[in-house]
């Protein structure tokens, strides 16, 4: 027993010399970090104000471009829909907001692709051979979203927010400014997601109606008819392929 008291003991002070050894050894040689210095000073040439306000516009945009891919894109209409599905059929939290809202992202990637491609081909890449100038990427970069935002937007809104804004009369759609073109696309955006969730309520009430007289004539008045309702809802919804059907419809209402 003394033996083997003192082999532990010895075992014990041998790891943690070990462990002193390898603690040396680290602070001997220390791992070396980058350093990063950011400081304020005063510019001395007009380069440097300008490079200045190019930064603080930059990181102005990104803290933006989640509200500019929402007022922009396809994405409010696609996750309304996406929204009054899941209420039509009463499954609550399936499928989840990050189903629904990852969904539409990806969605709205495929609808916007040949969009952002255009933007690529005509303003980013003369851009980046340096054979335009960053001026005229902006312009030819706003073209394209221009004309997807037109092409979806109704006449009535657009016309709403000239009169709002209290422009003269515009003589076509290159007169109208972008900042006048964004809300009305997001009202239109609204209504046909409104409409397409409206068609999308019809036969799931109908269903809920059924159930709900079909207890009423059994003398279950007290049994909800949500209860049983759910799984004939859910029944149809596989049995018609209801998702194919709702995401088809919906990236061909873009079209």
């Amino acid at each position: 027993m003394i033996i083997r008291h003192y082999s532990k003991r010895s075992f014990i002070l041998c790891l943690a010399a070990l462990l002193l050894l390898v603690s040396v050894a680290v602070y001997a040689a220390p791992i070396p970090f980058p350093s990063l210095n950011i400081g304020v000073g005063t510019a001395t040439k007009p380069n440097d104000v300008a490079v200045t306000v190019q930064i603080f516009l930059l990181l102005t945009i990104m803290s933006l471009a989640p509200g500019l891919l929402i007022m922009t894109t396809s994405f409010t209409r696609i996750s309304v829909v996406l929204s009054f599905l899941r209420t039509a059929m009463g499954t609550q939290a399936a499928p989840s907001n990050q189903v629904i809202l990852s969904l539409s992202l990806f969605l709205t990637f495929f609808i916007m692709t040949p969009v952002w491609q255009q933007i690529n081909k005509d303003a980013y890449q003369p851009w980046k051979a340096q054979q335009i100038s960053q001026d005229q990427a902006m312009e030819r970069a706003v073209k394209p979203v221009r004309t997807f935002m037109l092409s979806q937007t109704r006449e009535k809104d657009l016309a709403l927010f000239v009169s709002l804004s209290k422009l003269p009369r515009p003589k076509n759609a290159e007169d109208i400014p972008t900042l006048t073109i964004i809300p009305a696309f997001m009202i239109s955006e609204l209504r046909t997601a409104f409409q397409i969730g409206f068609l999308i309520y019809i036969p799931f009430i109908v269903v809920d109606m059924v159930v709900a007289s079909v207890l009423m004539s059994m003398g279950m008045m007290m049994l909800p008819p949500v209860m049983i309702s759910l799984p004939f809802k859910i029944l149809l919804f596989v049995l018609v392929d209801g998702w194919g059907l709702v995401i088809g419809s919906l990236v061909k209402s873009f079209g």
